[in-house]
């Protein structure tokens, strides 16, 4: 018999803050984890989804978190990205955007055609094959639950919801341990170097520092958490604006946006104030909120679901694996221009392609630590993953569903 343990969304933000240092403390005593590029949070937070596996399978304790703290995180972190947007970025990002949202929407062709194979193969209806496929790996568990009962309407496949769960679970697991190793192995065999090293991070401080850590005061947290909470207060604004007109998009979107004309227009309007935008402190900001995220994001994972699936799972997520790394190394990071860029856009489409946008920045996060900055990979890749997959991912699973 199973007993579930709710967990508050205080106590939620309280073990995850932890989750994130133990993660730190362990890749600073196993240095390969560093030299692989795999995040602080993700080594903490799988540890903690392992620990309530263990309690699950030998107790019958179900640990339910409450997430409500770790959304916000996500809005805080996206609207930094958005702040850190410049236009000429934005216009030079134009070619680039446009080859990756060709490259995604051949990867969500390819990934439901592996998952209707699959299904196939092990004797499920065709139509399961999207949760097997796009609706779950590159959607995301909120894609997977959005569209399982429609799965399980059209099929009959009772278990539709628990299969998409897993099959995302499993898929998040997987991106967040390939990513910087796929960057590690292009950026050192082809010795790549950032076209601008001497630009801020986007998200976080440099693992290795010649000069002495730049000075982050009272003052400059301040600054930047006030013009942060103008952006979000802006994003929540546009996004009841958007839901009145009938469109359903995250609230980290509209952040993202009006972080955007904040960023630039303070720029441009108040051009002798002290930087917001590419500063330590905001990058320091947004490194916190997508750790901490993550972290809460891995450690409730429910890993246990993964289990009740069987060799289905197995073998079409391995498939699933080996196409995006294929995919990866042999047609995206040549397409996006075999440089620095293209290796970090590739850590990310790790984490993207198989997981979720948080983690595929935070994939791109522990590549530009260690090597260096790369801006433009975290301006396209979140504006893709925003925008085009859930509008392309919904047309093709709704293809195939009523097929």
């Amino acid at each position: 018999m199973t007993e579930t343990l709710h967990i508050s969304a205080f106590m939620t933000v309280t073990l995850g803050l932890a989750v994130y240092l133990i993660g730190v403390r362990i890749n600073d005593r196993l240095p390969f984890l560093e030299r692989f590029s795999i995040p602080e949070p993700v080594t903490g937070g799988l540890l903690a989804s392992l620990v309530a596996l263990a309690l699950y399978s030998l107790f019958g304790i179900e640990l339910a978190f409450d997430l409500t703290g770790r959304d916000f995180l996500l809005v805080l972190f996206f609207t930094g990205i958005g702040l850190n947007a410049r236009l000429g970025d934005l216009i030079a990002g134009g070619k680039p955007l446009a080859i990756l949202l060709v490259l995604t929407l051949l990867t969500i062709l390819a990934q439901n055609v592996i998952g209707v194979l699959g299904a196939v193969v092990f004797g499920f209806p065709p139509q399961a094959g999207v949760l097997f496929g796009s609706a779950s790996l590159i959607g995301g568990h909120g894609t997977a639950i959005a569209w399982a009962p429609e799965v399980a309407r059209v099929t009959g496949l009772t278990a539709a919801t628990e299969l998409g769960v897993a099959v995302a679970t499993l898929g998040l697991v997987i991106a967040a341990l390939i990513g910087g190793p796929i960057a590690t192995y292009l950026v050192d065999s082809r010795n790549l170097t950032p076209n601008r090293p001497d630009e801020e991070l986007t998200v976080g401080l440099p693992n290795e520092m010649d000069e002495e850590p730049p000075r982050i005061d009272h003052k400059s947290l301040m600054r930047v958490l006030l013009t942060l909470n103008v952006a979000i207060l802006l994003g929540f604004a546009l996004h009841e604006t958007i839901d009145q007109m009938g469109l359903k998009l995250p609230l980290f979107v509209p952040c993202l946006l009006t972080a955007i004309v904040v960023g630039n227009l303070r720029s441009a309007l108040f051009p002798r104030a002290p930087r917001v935008s590419r500063t330590p402190t905001l990058a320091l900001i947004s490194e916190f909120a997508l750790g901490a995220f993550l972290a809460m994001s891995l450690m409730s994972l429910q890993l246990w679901t993964i289990a009740e699936t069987g060799l289905a799972l197995a073998v079409i997520i391995a498939a699933q694996t080996l196409f995006a790394l294929g995919f990866i190394l042999l047609v995206l990071f040549r397409v996006m221009g075999g440089g620095y860029r293209a290796a970090v856009l590739a850590a990310g489409f790790g984490g993207f392609a198989l997981g979720a946008t948080p983690t595929a920045i935070a994939n791109m996060t522990a590549v530009t630590k260690r090597y260096g900055p790369s801006p433009l990979a975290f301006i396209v890749l979140p504006l893709v993953s925003a925008f085009f997959v859930d509008i392309a991912n919904a047309v093709v699973i709704q293809m195939i569903v009523n097929f």
